[in-house]
This record gives C-alpha cells, structure tokens and sequence, in this order.
C-alpha cells in the first residue's frame, strides 16, 4: 500500500464509522478490500475497523502534498456509497 486516508461517514447506530481510501504501491499484488477489512479486525479496536474501503488510483492532494479529505467525502453519498 502506498497511500490511505481514512474519512468519517454518517453511520444510523454509531453516529459516524470509517471509510477507507487506498492506494496499491507500484509493482505490489492487486489490494484486497475485503482482505483489509479482516486485517483490520485482528490488529485493531472494533470502533477504528472501516466499514468501507474503497481502493483509487490515487488520492487527491493539495500544493504542499496533503490529502484533501473535503474532495473524498464528496466522492461518496450519505451511505458511504460511491456517487461519483
């Protein structure tokens, strides 16, 4: 994995939940969301597992390299769903 950003989605029993977006290092196998999903579960607390992950081709930054997390939340629909 070369990159991933973690962003908050509304979420009817716990308020809000993690929605994951990753990107595969160049060369690396293809990532497995359902395999990180798992990994997840074994390595951390219940409530920081993401309950979606989506993997992209890459994320959008800004000049100075940061993610710009306000362009991934609009990526997806109140459900966590991709709409665009």
């Amino acid at each position: 994995m070369a990159q991933a950003a973690v962003i908050g989605v509304p979420d009817e029993r716990l308020g809000e939940v993690g929605m994951a977006f990753l990107v595969g290092a160049p060369g690396a196998p293809a990532l497995d969301a359902d395999a990180i999903v798992e990994w997840s579960r074994g390595e951390m607390a219940n409530y920081k597992v993401p309950r979606f992950v989506e993997v992209v081709d890459e994320l959008p930054v800004n000049a100075t390299g940061k993610v710009v997390k306000d362009e991934l939340r609009a990526r997806v629909d109140i459900d966590g769903r991709r709409s665009t």
